[in-house]
């Protein structure tokens, strides 16, 4: 099985620095790409300069995490892709129970391994954690993280399980199934992208799997920052779009509950002092609007399929029930 260990750069030599050392030495001999997204630092002279095996895909503009990765693995050949970001340390045999898992598990598309807090290594990181599931209305959450509740690693997560969407600091994904999905979409930019390209997977027939042997370590949000308000807008706009695109619930319904729950949070936000954010949430209810007629489009032209294992609302669970644990969710 040939695998391409793919990381998307932009103006980020600094983490070149500190975390493809780890990538390097634990290779284990497949190929290293860094997809460069126009960067106007140093960091394409870096990589020239000290690590000449590992080759740079140059783009011509920013594309993004969806666009970035969509045009350079065009250019690149391998059985399995790794999109790995590029502030994540990896450790020793991270490889081998994931490529073991794509070779006796056919239907498998795409895996993500353990994540954990670069900083705090004992507990699991935001994106991605012990894997990703969506409640009924859009709201993602991971098995060791639900909303800013963040679990520490005691091994309760180190099995093999079908989940429902894996992050996109580090997803595994085969190429013959990025094709057929026709990579990312690329309207999102950056963020949730690799959800609607998981729950895409599985109304294709594909399975999503987490593979708790493997363990990677991620700084997070060092691109965007969780206080920049073009993330929250991105992490809005993003999830509905997703959840339009890919529903087997009727949509109509869906979206109004949808919409109001994001009310709500727009005033928490208001309430906080936080008005820069209540504004994004907005922004991104009307670039929603506007992009409507698109993905109905997208939902007529493609089949949607009746995804098992969907929590009616984590909002509803955490904030009512005070179910804060992913392992207490499904308890009365």
């Amino acid at each position: 099985m040939k695998l391409a260990i793919v990381i998307l750069n932009w103006n980020g030599q600094q983490l070149l620095e500190r975390f493809l050392p780890s990538v390097v030495n634990y290779a284990d001999g497949h190929d290293i790409y860094v997809i460069d997204n126009a960067s106007i630092d140093s960091s394409v002279s870096f990589l020239e300069a000290h690590y000449p095996t590992v080759k740079c895909i140059k783009l011509i503009d920013n594309f993004g995490y969806a666009g970035g990765y969509n045009a350079g693995l065009k250019l690149i050949e391998a059985d399995v892709f790794c999109l790995l970001n590029s502030d994540v340390e990896v450790t020793e045999n991270w490889l081998k129970p994931i490529i073991n898992t794509f070779k006796s598990n056919p239907d498998t598309a795409i895996i993500q391994p353990k994540i954990l807090d670069y900083h705090h290594k004992n507990k699991f990181e935001y994106a991605g954690a012990g894997g990703g599931y969506i409640d009924q209305l859009g709201y993602p959450y991971c098995r060791g993280r639900i909303f800013d509740t963040i679990e520490v690693d005691h091994g309760q997560y180190n099995d093999q399980k079908d989940i429902f969407w894996a992050s996109g600091a580090c997803l595994f994904i085969r190429t013959k199934s990025f094709k057929r999905l026709e990579g990312f979409d690329t309207t999102f930019f950056a963020h949730m992208e690799e959800i609607d390209l998981c729950w895409r997977a599985q109304n294709n027939g594909f399975t999503v799997t987490y593979v708790g042997e493997s363990t990677v370590y991620h700084v997070g949000a060092a691109s965007l920052k969780t206080s920049n308000p073009k993330k929250t807008y991105l992490n809005f706009r993003n999830s509905l779009y997703t959840l339009v695109k890919n529903t087997h619930k009727p949509v109509g319904l869906v979206v109004i509950l949808r919409l109001t729950l994001d009310g709500f949070a727009g005033l928490r936000f208001f309430f906080q002092g936080k008005p820069k954010h209540l504004i994004a949430i907005i922004k991104a209810h009307g670039s929603f609007y506007k992009a409507a007629p698109r993905l109905l489009k997208f939902r007529r032209q493609h089949s949607i399929k009746k995804t098992h294992n969907q929590l009616l609302s984590i909002v509803w669970s955490y904030f009512v029930r005070n179910k804060k644990v992913f392992n207490k969710l499904l308890k009365m």
